[in-house]
């Protein structure tokens, strides 16, 4: 599930607090970068469980209506297909998800207020009214439903960042991210799987690891040789007047460019241009591609460069 742009974008992350809290422990910021990668996974199953709590949630508005003193008829026979959802009951027996609320003891109670705000957006939507006004019963149906519910209620949700960020600081920037890899999940679910099918790994493989790690590591070890690169492709700038988050985002793609010959290196700087872009000045997306442009070619002509 962690992907090498997830990865990058930690390590940009992370390459800047180590700089900024001045403790240079490298064996600790190694650590920290690890920890950070793995509560991106931790938030790819809290977000699988998301849409638990939503169907638990109306399952106990329906419990609720049949408790009245003087329930409707509406509310004595209500139409269970939004809380029978194949889908959503398959995600609920799953093995790994459940292996991971033992574990990590996590659940949405303390976002009871926030489940049921979406519970109501959800139940207004002509995706909703659709659905329920359907004949189609079959699990495809049901897993459909929610690929478009996650998309359109979950997705973007500024809402839910913000009740997110407040639970953990390092589920900060993540969610844009993690929301493909859930829309993912809900698309490769397949009810023969039943309770045993695979939720996406943590790691697609050791070698994203490795990945990293040598690249966390490479982007400090070999900084003032990047440094000097770069001050001398920004002679007509102050290097202290370029944004220090400019100036670590091309320290990173310089280490992936030198480090990594199989990865293309139209593939690194569009990847460390789209983080300039988001996490830098306005100018920067634009600041960091020129300059990263010239030092390549200037690599190249040193013969410093085996890449394409």
């Amino acid at each position: 599930m962690i992907n090498r742009v997830l990865i990058r974008l930690k390590i940009v992350q992370l390459v800047y607090a180590y700089y900024q809290n001045g403790s240079k422990n490298l064996d600790a910021a190694e650590k920290e970068l690890f920890f950070s990668l793995s509560k991106a996974y931790d938030l790819y199953n809290y977000l699988l469980m998301l849409m638990i709590a939503v169907t638990n949630y109306a399952q106990r508005r329906i419990d609720a209506g049949k408790a009245k003193l003087a329930p409707t008829a509406e509310e004595l026979n209500p139409n269970m297909k939004f809380v029978n959802n194949k889908f959503i009951a398959q995600l609920e027996d799953n093995k790994q998800l459940q292996d991971f609320i033992a574990n990590q003891k996590r659940s949405w109670a303390s976002g009871e207020d926030f489940v049921k705000s979406l519970y109501e957006r959800v139940i207004a939507s002509d995706i909703y009214k659709d659905y329920m006004a359907s004949d189609d019963s079959s699990y495809e149906g049901d897993r459909e439903l929610w690929r478009k519910l996650y998309k359109v209620f979950i997705c973007g949700n500024d809402d839910l960042s913000s009740l997110l960020e407040d639970q953990s600081l390092y589920w900060n920037d993540d969610k844009e991210i993690v929301d493909t890899f859930v829309l993912k999940t809900i698309k490769r679910f397949e009810e023969n799987n039943g309770a045993d099918q695979l939720l996406l790994p943590e790691y697609k493989d050791d070698e994203d690891r490795e990945f990293a790690r040598r690249l966390f590591r490479r982007s400090i070890l070999n900084s003032e040789y990047y440094r000097h690169v770069i001050g001398e492709h920004t002679r007509n700038w102050d290097l202290d007047r370029v944004a220090f988050m400019d100036v670590i985002i091309m320290q990173c793609a310089l280490a992936e460019i030198l480090s990594f010959p199989n990865i293309p290196i139209s593939v690194t700087l569009n990847e460390y241009v789209n983080i300039a872009k988001a996490y830098s000045t306005v100018k920067s997306g634009a600041f960091v591609n020129g300059t990263l442009e010239g030092i390549v070619n200037q690599l190249k002509k040193e013969g410093k460069l085996a890449k394409n």
